[in-house]
């Protein structure tokens, strides 16, 4: 049975998707938004809410005493999946169409707009991490790195939204709802921004509904198979939760919107080292600590900077992004589940 929820949760995670970044598209095309601003920001926040309300769930309503740690193990993992796995499977979908591309693996992005994201990224996790190795008695240390974290953020955002519109309605699919709107079936190309509003919110409820059924059929599942509930705060659900920038990025790759792909990936990275953080900071700061039990979380963050600098670095010196280059997100994601597996192992 579970694994028919999970096969379900799947198949609901998919279609929001795909009626996510139809929608999304045409919401930054009406609102005029730059390309950077769709897939950095807006994707980024929508896809990134199934992961974010786990943690906020665990610490600030959660009743059990190791509620705090899943939050934390929750917050932590996103960043990484998105650093690694994310970046790999990216990377599978590009190889896929390389043959169909005259450019090959070359991927015709912004690396501009990527670049900007990275560097917001490592700023905003460096202040997040940095935290967690003051002694717990320094004052006012995590207020201050909260608010720290959403000038960040807001400052990331407003440089997105300021930048020039560039999202033409010409390389925009039909509204998959325009069907809805009686007094536009006949114009696909000008949907009311209502219909197309109505779009993105049933997508996001597909996205939200299916992972949380497909987070309750994983850990039931563990359950039922003796997982150490530490294995599924770390990497089962996050692998879970990262379905919908997965998916979109997909998508995008599939329609040759590289810069939108990518920048759903980057534009999450940044949400997560900065906003699920400050909850974190505020409501479970005693569990936001580098320590005796907490190695193995905090590893994770090592992992996602080394993986995100060997990826993006070396973009940054050539102008250029080559699909083979997000492979290396594999290799690293291999790494920590071996620490991870290690960890488990040697404590049973």
């Amino acid at each position: 049975m579970e694994f028919l929820l999970l096969a379900a949760a799947f198949v609901i995670i998919l279609v929001g998707a795909e009626l996510f970044t139809n929608g999304i598209e045409w919401f930054g095309r009406k609102l005029e938004l730059a390309e950077g601003a769709v897939g950095s920001v807006l994707a980024a926040v929508g896809t990134a809410l199934p992961e974010t309300m786990i943690p906020i769930v665990a610490i600030i309503f959660g009743t059990s005493a190791g509620s705090h740690g899943i939050g934390v193990g929750a917050i932590l993992g996103a960043p990484f999946m998105l650093a690694t796995l994310a970046m790999f499977v990216t990377a599978v979908a590009v190889l896929f169409r390389a043959r169909r591309r005259p450019e090959g693996d070359v991927m015709p992005v912004d690396s501009k707009v990527l670049a900007h994201d990275m560097r917001y990224f490592f700023v905003g996790y460096a202040v997040a991490i940095g935290v967690a190795f003051l002694p717990s008695n320094v004052p006012f240390a995590h207020p201050i790195a909260a608010v720290v974290l959403l000038g960040i953020y807001a400052w990331y955002v407003k440089a997105h939204f300021e930048a020039d519109p560039d999202v033409d309605a010409e390389d925009l699919a039909p509204l998959r709802f325009r069907k809805l709107d009686p007094a536009h079936r006949d114009e696909p190309k000008e949907p009311r921004l209502r219909v197309v509003n109505l779009q993105v919110l049933a997508a996001l409820a597909c996205i939200i509904g299916g992972a949380v059924v497909f987070v309750g059929a994983v850990e039931t599942i563990a359950h039922d198979f003796g997982v150490d509930p530490r294995l599924l705060a770390l990497v089962v659900a996050p692998i879970a939760t990262e379905l919908p920038e997965k998916f979109n990025s997909i998508i995008w790759i599939r329609q040759g919107k590289d810069t939108l792909a990518m920048g759903n990936i980057t534009g999450a990275m940044v949400f997560q080292a900065t906003i699920p953080t400050v909850v974190a900071l505020l409501f479970a700061g005693e569990a936001w600590a580098i320590g005796p039990g907490s190695y193995t979380a905090f590893a994770s963050a090592g992992i996602a900077f080394l993986s995100s600098a060997a990826i993006f670095i070396p973009m940054a010196r050539r102008g250029q992004l080559r699909g083979r280059m997000l492979l290396v997100g594999g290799a690293f994601y291999l790494i920590y589940l071996a620490i991870v597996a290690t960890v488990i192992l040697g404590g049973r």
